[in-house]
């Protein structure tokens, strides 16, 4: 392995690790079997590379690809690559759980809005203003009457002992000065 492929297979790995987090799992998962092709399989950098391909394969529904190849990974070289292996193998092999459709919450298909011009948005971001209610509408916060018989008036003397124990302290080290 040359270090030409190698460093084209570190821009390859780059180029599809910034293209999963924005969330182009398709185009990250070519970058990423690029980067595997230029790359010495059993290094680390290979395994690392594997791994973000296992994990681009299960964003884009492709489940048995990313099962065969995080098996492969659990007979790495590396120490490192071969447990995040088995953790994700456990993770893709575990069982499905059943849920209902009120546990569920529909998010809505933001694919469409990058297609968007920057003027079809502008008309979006104004947001009207609420209307202002008047004073009277609102209700006021009144205290309760507090009864003073009722209050703890005595001294409790904690006031005069951490004032001596300040003027201690600073006596104390007006003397060792």
């Amino acid at each position: 392995m040359t270090a030409n492929q190698s460093d084209a297979g570190q821009t390859q790995f780059q180029a599809g690790k910034a293209a999963f987090e924005r969330g182009e799992y398709r185009k990250a998962v070519e970058y990423l079997q690029q980067a595997c092709a230029l790359v010495n399989p059993g290094s680390a950098l290979g395994g690392t590379v594997q791994t973000w391909l296992v994990t681009a394969y299960q964003a884009t529904g492709q489940q048995q690809e990313a099962i065969a190849l995080c098996r492969t990974l659990t007979q790495h070289p590396d120490l490192q690559t071969r447990k995040e292996g088995k953790r994700i193998l456990y993770i893709l092999e575990a069982p499905k759980l059943q849920t209902r459709p009120e546990w569920l919450t529909q998010i809505p298909d933001l694919g469409g809005l990058a297609d968007k011009t920057e003027r079809d948005r502008v008309g979006a971001q104004a947001v009207p203003s609420p209307a202002k209610r008047s004073p009277a509408a609102t209700p006021q916060f009144k205290p309760e009457p507090v009864d003073l018989s009722q209050v703890n008036t005595e001294d409790n003397r904690f006031v005069w002992v951490a004032l001596i124990a300040v003027l201690l302290i600073l006596g104390s080290l007006i003397w060792l000065m």
